[in-house]
């Protein structure tokens, strides 16, 4: 997320992302150890996850799976807890998993618009697709935060900036493709996964966000609907 200088003028809407995910820290037990020895309320779904022994008991190898887990995806505090916000994350990434290569199962994102960048903020995942053709994707992205909320509603890219700097935040906003204000598609170099969200940009890998330069252009229509976690 950031602004856009173009002939002199900035042009903002700031709505960002979120915290999804970010489902409220849960009351992770005050340990200054580096690895909590308490079971969180999440244990058996968070050990089954990670292909634990399934037990609901907090053992030194679940603290570490746990923590491992936490410092690859910046869920703080990464102290191995089995608590609300590791499980949101983990409850995504099944959803996520789940869609498959029909993202548009239901229906929502336009097929009458030719080639059409679609994002879930529901499921936290975009798309490319022409008609009802899949072209890219599905792929996890990371969206506004509670306060900076994505917007919704058909869009379209009206300004790209391959090597976007914003000014707002002082961030490198690499293969910028705006489409709302200052709402854009680019990439960050974060987990797409990590709490609680962006500042109402499209967050994406270095990867997709290069395959989404290659793939759309100036006037391509974007649609954005459903509702982040937490937000």
């Amino acid at each position: 997320m950031g602004d856009i200088r173009r002939r002199g003028a900035v042009v903002l809407g700031i709505t960002g992302l979120v915290a999804p995910l970010t489902i409220a820290l849960g009351a992770a037990p005050a340990q200054a150890a580096s690895c909590t020895t308490q079971a969180g309320p999440y244990q058996k779904k968070v050990e089954k996850f990670l292909g634990r022994p399934v037990d609901g008991r907090q053992s030194a190898a679940d603290c570490k799976a746990i923590k491992a887990f936490q410092t690859k995806h910046g869920i703080t505090p990464n102290i191995g807890y089995a608590g609300s916000v590791t499980w949101g994350v983990m409850d995504l990434m099944n959803k996520q998993k789940a869609v498959g290569t029909d993202p548009n199962k239901d229906g929502k994102c336009p097929v009458n618009k030719g080639r059409i960048a679609c994002v879930n903020l529901t499921l936290q995942l975009s798309w490319i697709q022409d008609g009802d053709t899949l072209v890219y994707g599905p792929v996890p992205v990371r969206t506004g935060r509670n306060g900076y909320e994505t917007r919704t509603g058909l869009k379209k890219i009206y300004w790209r900036d391959k090597n976007h700097v914003s000014s707002i935040y002082n961030v490198p906003m690499p293969y910028s493709q705006f489409f709302d204000g200052g709402q854009a598609f680019h990439s960050v170099n974060l987990s797409m996964w990590n709490p609680p969200g962006s500042h109402g940009c499209t967050n994406m890998t270095p990867k997709d966000a290069k395959k989404y330069w290659s793939l759309l252009k100036k006037g391509d229509d974007v649609f954005v609907y459903g509702r982040k976690p937490g937000t």
